[in-house]
């Protein structure tokens, strides 16, 4: 059972690596629709289909397709990842000069050395058979 949830968990973990939501999953049929709506109407195979929406062809078939707008903002993986970073800084006037360094020379330390490692070696327990 402990490996089952493994598997999902990790199988989670890379979903959300490729930047894949639940939105973009559910989505998959309008993909699989808008795809044999090409290879009917304009005779695409599912590269080019790709090549149409998510590669190369994208500019030119946007611009030239402006009919089917509305089934392009259904189709899934369209989302552009971004990150927003908010920086607030405040001067504080209140600053001093510090022009003297204080140096402090301490001779007492707290350090003391205790041997913390065992060995089987150090005892006889383990030992082959001596001859006397």
């Amino acid at each position: 059972m402990s490996k089952l949830i493994a598997i999902i968990l990790t199988g989670f973990i890379l979903i959300q690596s490729f930047h894949l939501g639940a939105d973009d999953l559910l989505q998959i049929d309008e993909l699989i629709e808008h795809a044999q709506f090409h290879k009917q109407e304009h005779g695409d195979d599912f590269f080019v289909f790709l090549s149409k929406h998510y590669g190369e062809l994208k500019a030119e078939h946007s611009k030239n397709h402006q009919e089917e707008k509305s089934d392009h903002e259904q189709l899934p993986f369209q989302c552009q990842g971004h990150t927003s970073i908010i920086i607030a800084s405040l001067p504080h006037n209140n600053a001093t000069d510090i022009n003297e360094f204080e140096i402090l020379n301490s001779k007492k330390s707290s350090f003391y050395y205790l041997n913390l490692y065992a060995s089987l070696h150090e005892t006889e327990l383990l030992q082959p058979p001596k001859h006397v």
